[in-house]
């Protein structure tokens, strides 16, 4: 499979970027055999609309998503003794968009983003949803270069702190919160709107928004309806006020 991936990934990368790839690579500790790999993690799909020579990170991110959530899950299991409940909130914090884009943004993978002239207008560098697909590009081109043990050990670098974290602050239910301090001046539920659902059966986007009566917070994306919801109940947990 390495070797049929060479040949299949093989372009020419000049100088400054071949250097600005390794140096990426040491500064997040891995090595990759074959580079050409790598930089295909950092072509966005609206750079192929102007070099239809080109391969997107689509593919990439595809595998990446299914290792990030296997490592982790591993770990989850083998570290923790709490019921799945609690495990599958932990995993559901700490792959999300919200929490892969702030680690994208550490790792520097905003400026070795490659994308459409389009998409760079409109700040496409510092999106979370662009981001964190990209460092599930970098996962899954890491696994296909390298194999399974190097990726794991990449994973675990971050999510290992991002895991801590999350038990440290507690384990929060953050729509079961909102509802019951918002029934307990109002009488009333929190009305969740689904805003947008795009994306391919295997990679969708869900956009929510919360309403508290008038007030309206969002919007929020998850990778389903129920991390989406999650995070839009945070913001407004964080905006609104209960008084």
């Amino acid at each position: 499979m390495k070797s049929f991936q060479k040949d299949k990934n093989k372009r020419t990368i000049d100088s400054l970027r071949k250097k600005d790839l390794i140096d990426f690579c040491k500064r997040v500790d891995i090595k990759f055999q074959n580079i050409e790999l790598l930089e295909q993690a950092f072509h966005h799909r609206s750079s192929v609309n102007e070099n239809k020579a080109l391969k997107n990170n689509e593919r990439l991110e595809f595998l990446g998503d299914s290792v990030l959530g296997m490592v982790t899950a591993a770990y989850l299991y083998e570290s923790l003794d709490n019921p799945e409940g609690d495990l599958a909130k932990i995993k559901s914090a700490v792959v999300s968009e919200k929490a892969l884009a702030p680690v994208a943004l550490k790792f520097g993978i905003d400026s070795l983003l490659i994308m459409g002239h389009g998409e760079e207008k409109t700040g496409g560098r510092q999106k979370p949803a662009i981001l964190a697909d990209c460092m599930e590009a970098i996962i899954g081109a890491y696994y296909l270069d390298s194999g399974y043990k190097a990726a794991q050990k990449y994973v675990l670098s971050f999510i290992i702190p991002a895991i801590n974290e999350v038990l440290q602050d507690g384990l929060k239910d953050f729509k079961t919160l909102l509802q019951e301090k918002y029934q307990k001046i109002s009488k009333k539920c929190p009305v969740y709107e689904l805003v947008e659902k795009s994306g391919p059966d295997h990679d969708q986007t869900f956009v929510i928004n919360v309403h508290l009566g008038d007030k309206i917070f969002g919007p929020a994306r998850g990778k389903n309806k129920r991390e989406a919801e999650m995070l839009a109940a945070k913001m407004a947990l964080d905006n609104f006020d209960f008084q």
